[in-house]
């Protein structure tokens, strides 16, 4: 068996959407699927939902598993939260990739992305959403998961919590990658978070949406093998 590969979800999500990809990965990788607190079944955290929070909890998770500097995919918040980790616990990442994740929080971005997560709406709109979120997060109370997500993407909006400075400081190997239909995540902010980093590149995956479940696995994989150097 190989290394170590964590793969992070998510906001809104659980580690169920990235078991497609672990089972890729699983011939090559001893892969680690892991839900972030108050996401899947795992209890709400004592304190609000935060990038910091989350970042922790990936400390606390490599730090007992004694895996040592461990090779993380983070998807969408998952890539937030393992830059953070990185940034301020040092030796606890190796080299990380992440995909679609949102590096422009502004207080006119956070009100875009928070006014998509109200309960109501969701029930009225897209129903099927909705008993996915209840089914995804069941027994939490999945427009509490909602509740929480948005004051987290407001509190980003008016304070990121990875700022240019700390992407300049962060010592490991990233890929920033990036669909180029992603209709939540610019290329232009992949591409300014990558020119911040020591030791950054870039990648814009064509015909590539948002959603990891309509990213098409085969192609990630290999890249995935490619940076990863297995």
């Amino acid at each position: 068996m190989g290394s170590t590969l964590l793969m992070l979800h998510g906001a809104l999500g659980s580690s169920v959407q990235l078991e497609p990809l672990a089972e890729l990965m699983s011939s090559e990788f001893n892969v680690v699927l892991f839900n972030f607190s108050g996401h899947g079944d795992k209890p709400f955290p004592e304190t609000s939902f935060s990038i910091k929070t989350f970042a922790e909890e990936i400390r606390e998770l490599i730090e007992k598993s004694r895996t040592g500097p461990c090779r993380i995919f983070g998807y969408s918040m998952g890539g937030y939260a393992a830059l953070y980790a990185a940034r301020h616990f040092p030796g606890v990442a190796g080299k990380i990739f992440t995909l679609g994740t949102k590096f422009d929080w502004n207080i006119e971005s956070s009100a875009r992305e928070t006014a998509m997560l109200d309960p109501a709406r969701i029930i009225s709109k897209v129903p099927s959403f909705a008993k996915t979120l209840e089914e995804r997060h069941y027994p939490n109370d999945w427009k509490d998961v909602l509740r929480r997500t948005s004051e987290m993407m407001l509190s980003l909006g008016n304070s990121p919590e990875l700022t240019p400075d700390d992407l300049s400081a962060i010592e490991n190997e990233v890929t920033v990658g990036v669909g180029d239909r992603d209709n939540m995540v610019s290329i232009t902010e992949s591409e300014s978070a990558f020119r911040k980093l020591r030791h950054g590149r870039l990648l814009v995956m064509p015909d590539t949406h948002h959603p990891i479940e309509k990213v098409r696995l085969s192609r990630l994989k290999s890249e995935l093998m490619e940076f990863f150097g297995e």
